[in-house]
């Protein structure tokens, strides 16, 4: 039987200045999936929380860009909130996503899975649907230090 807890997960985080939608990967750090969403003035709790029943290796936040790559005005919304994640985890490592079209991408998904048109005005799973877009885009990528 497999136990859950003590796993090393990553967190993905999807900021929104209402809202915030979480994901996690899976036990084996394969995949990602879809956590919860939490009201934004309580992320930080929430993620203490969490942190103390499973071991977080890394954050990923999804970053807002504009088409030009630039920071999208939004930006400055998540860079508050890096500097709070920063300061209640110094130890965990924190990576920015290009989340331009996460949001999309996922209400797409939600339709694609058959979840019903009602469900789907739930903006709550759009959140977290989009955090686990984040985290899987990071997961999926060829790694840096990974030999050429």
């Amino acid at each position: 039987m497999m136990y859950l807890c003590g796993m090393n997960r990553m967190v993905g985080i999807d900021y929104g200045r209402k809202r915030t939608g979480l994901a996690v990967t899976d036990p084996l750090g394969i995949f990602a999936q879809p956590l919860d969403t939490v009201p934004t003035a309580n992320i930080i709790n929430y993620l203490k929380n969490y942190s103390q029943k499973e071991t977080v290796t890394r954050f990923v936040v999804g970053y807002p860009k504009n088409l030009d790559n630039r920071p999208a005005e939004a930006a400055q919304y998540v860079d508050v909130f890096l500097k709070q994640l920063s300061a209640a985890f110094p130890d965990i490592p924190v990576s920015l996503e290009d989340e331009r079209f996460t949001s999309v991408l996922a209400f797409r998904s939600l339709i694609d899975s058959g979840v019903r048109k009602m469900d789907r005005r739930d903006k709550s799973a759009v959140d977290k649907v989009s955090a686990s877009l984040i985290l899987q885009t990071y997961m999926d990528r060829p790694k840096q230090t990974e030999e050429k």
